[in-house]
């Protein structure tokens, strides 16, 4: 797999899965750097999320989280307001992580970025992870206790 200088990701990361730790696990063994976006409380709501944790609780898991997977990597989390973020606006990131469920939004960053005269950024899609049911791991299925943090059915 291609290797980049700075890659970026993005989620609501409210109740953290092996989703979110295969997109994360993708984003650092391809890049150096990686920018994460968490989700504003307020663009969690604008999205229709119903937020179990608020920012600050948010902020904190996903932090433990990275360094319990992936000790001594290079991160950085910017509080997202709108759907990109810093991935917009800087140059220099060089690929967007998104889940299959996301991967229409690496079209519309690169649409953006070239309104703005930047390049367009490569788009890694990384599969769902599913339950044992066969079907994605989601936070909507935990909160609903279908599954546990790891697809396991309840």
């Amino acid at each position: 797999m291609e290797s980049f200088d700075l890659v970026a990701m993005g989620g609501t990361f409210d109740v953290i899965h092996s989703g979110h730790i295969a997109l994360l696990g993708k984003s650092f063994s391809i890049s150096s750097k990686v920018i994460i976006g968490l989700s504003s409380d307020q663009l969690a709501e604008k999205r229709g999320k119903n937020l179990d944790n608020d920012y600050s609780k948010r902020l904190s898991s996903l932090k433990s989280a990275i360094e319990k997977n992936f000790p001594n990597s290079s991160y950085e989390i910017s509080k997202l307001e709108n759907d990109f973020g810093p991935a917009v606006i800087k140059g220099s990131v060089k690929a967007l992580v998104v889940s299959e469920e996301t991967s229409s939004k690496g079209v519309h960053l690169n649409e953006l970025r070239a309104e703005r005269n930047l390049p367009p950024v490569e788009i890694v899609v990384v599969p769902m992870v599913l339950a044992k049911d066969g079907k994605a791991i989601s936070s909507t299925r935990i909160k609903n206790s279908e599954i546990d943090s790891s697809g396991n059915l309840n």
